[in-house]
């Protein structure tokens, strides 16, 4: 697994939680908002930095490892 950069997994997980707030029906919707209910919105807790390298939220490792996939496909 490759280490997600501190400001990348930041950014994704904003992103995230913003694509997601709308949808009701969507699992990572509420593991979004239980992530940022129950740490109260605490960066340091929140799942993005349960694991080592920030890869803790399942969600965010998705969406990082397909961008890497992207850009290896593209050079």
């Amino acid at each position: 697994m490759n280490p997600i950069p501190d400001d990348s997994a930041r950014s994704l997980c904003q992103q995230i939680r913003q694509e997601n707030r709308h949808k009701w029906f969507s699992l990572a919707r509420w593991q979004c908002w239980g992530c940022e209910t129950f740490t109260k919105g605490v960066l340091t807790q929140m799942c993005l930095n349960s694991a080592p390298c920030n890869r803790g939220c399942t969600v965010l490792n998705d969406r990082y490892d397909k961008f890497l996939r992207a850009i290896r496909a593209t050079t």
